[in-house]
């Protein structure tokens, strides 16, 4: 039998680049972000990538109230950021975000995103949404990475 340890601790052996997910709360009148590492391309025709969030994950709400949404694949010197929207650290002064389409995205990332949502599918204790890639801008550098626990950077 596996346990839910077991199964995040082997889910760890597989490397992953890290993501801000962003968007504007309408709720809150202002950006909220949270780290994502999962995150995936899903279709080439048309331009499909899907993320899966925590159910009790508080920017779920965030997603509710939205149809429009950023990813950013953080790059290398990123780190900061990463911890920061996954609640790891505290922000020593606001975030600055570009916007692309009038959605927000970390400014030098590696690859910034606009998302419509599509779908949504409730699997366990999470669910994966699924968007259309509406807008699409990439720079050069290397990935924030994150395996075994811990980030990681390429040698």
């Amino acid at each position: 039998m596996t346990d839910s340890k077991r199964f995040r601790q082997a889910m760890g052996q597989f490397a992953t680049g890290i993501t801000v997910v962003s968007a504007w709360s309408k709720v809150n009148n202002d950006v909220k972000g949270m780290t994502v590492n999962a995150f995936m391309s899903l279709s080439l025709d048309p331009l499909l990538i899907a993320i899966s969030l925590r159910n009790q994950a508080a920017f779920v709400d965030v997603l509710t109230e939205t149809n429009q949404f950023g990813i950013s694949v953080l790059a290398d010197h990123q780190k900061d950021l990463s911890m920061i929207f996954s609640n790891q650290k505290q922000a020593e002064q606001p975030v600055d975000f570009d916007y692309l389409d009038q959605t927000p995205v970390i400014p030098n990332a590696l690859v910034q995103i606009v998302c419509e949502k599509e779908s949504e599918v409730v699997a366990g204790d999470h669910t994966i949404y699924i968007a259309k890639v509406k807008h699409l801008k990439t720079s050069e550098g290397d990935p924030l990475i994150f395996y075994g626990g811990q980030y990681r950077k390429l040698d």
